[in-house]
């Protein structure tokens, strides 16, 4: 009998993100996540500096952040592994 493995925690963000910008950073505005990256739009550019700037500030590694969804759009969904929703909110509000 095979043992069943063990599933990472994973969650996914909704992100407007914001290219082009002075620095990057990310913060919170009413409800949503905000992010800003310095990087271009271009080649997928900004995708990355977001996936980097959100592994940064969760002090994860980048691979464990993808985009699920709106690769070509503002508004994003990420996919964080390797950590639960309220993990999320808690490590981003104490950076």
């Amino acid at each position: 009998m095979e043992t069943p493995r063990l599933q990472k925690p994973s969650c996914e963000i909704l992100v407007r993100v914001t290219p082009r910008s002075s620095r990057n950073k990310l913060e919170f505005v009413g409800d949503q996540l905000k992010v800003w990256v310095m990087s271009s739009p271009t080649d997928g550019q900004a995708n990355d500096a977001v996936c980097h700037t959100m592994a940064k500030s969760l002090k994860i590694a980048p691979s464990n952040v993808s985009i699920k969804r709106g690769h070509t759009s503002r508004d994003k969904l990420l996919l964080i592994e390797g950590l639960t929703q309220e993990e999320v909110r808690a490590r981003l509000a104490a950076s």
